[in-house]
């Protein structure tokens, strides 16, 4: 790998961390290196940089597409594509919660809606579905929130991360306020 020190460390851990993300090594590791490149990259610049072969390259920027994870870009007077990560980490955290909610979680609030429907006979199967209408709720409570995370714009979103747990006691006090104006004496 010819990469300076702190971005091959960097491109090395992604590569890793791949793996845990449902993503193989090479595309962990392409996706760093375009993530952290000055410029967009030619597939034969991130092989030359990874040590990937020509292919390997080709299949990994293919899945990244696929995810919406880079932008490919022309230069002038070169026919080759150029790729590069979009730089605000808001539209990175966007797309790939649409790319997970579409690939794990539409199927299975698809599959548990179908079990839903059924009518279930046995005792097994009765507590089974009462188990899976608490997690259909639970899923779509959790869809519904991430819907409207993903219509906030990026200096919210900061500004709500940021909150952090004084949401509760905000929370907490629209509770007292509402107690409070609805007392009746």
């Amino acid at each position: 790998m010819n990469l300076p020190p702190l971005t091959q460390r960097f491109v090395m851990h992604f590569g890793e961390m791949g793996g845990r993300w449902g993503i193989n090594r090479t595309v962990g590791q392409i996706y760093a290196l375009l993530y952290v490149s000055a410029k967009p990259l030619n597939a034969d610049e991130l092989g030359e940089a990874l040590g990937f072969s020509r292919s390997n390259v080709s299949m990994g920027l293919k899945e990244l597409q696929s995810w919406g994870l880079v932008k490919l870009s022309h230069q002038p007077n070169d026919r080759r594509e150029y790729f590069q990560a979009p730089e605000d980490v808001w539209a990175i955290f966007r797309t790939l919660a649409a790319e997970r909610r579409k690939r794990e979680i539409d199927p299975t609030l698809s599959m548990l809606r179908d079990a839903l429907l059924a009518q279930p006979s046995v005792a097994e199967d009765i507590h089974a579905q009462e188990r899976m209408r608490q997690m259909h709720a639970f899923i779509e409570m959790m869809t519904d929130w991430l819907d409207d995370v993903q219509q906030l714009d990026s200096d919210t979103l900061i500004s709500l991360m940021k909150m952090g747990a004084k949401v509760q006691k905000l929370l907490s006090m629209k509770d007292r306020v509402t107690q409070a104006l609805t007392f009746k004496p």
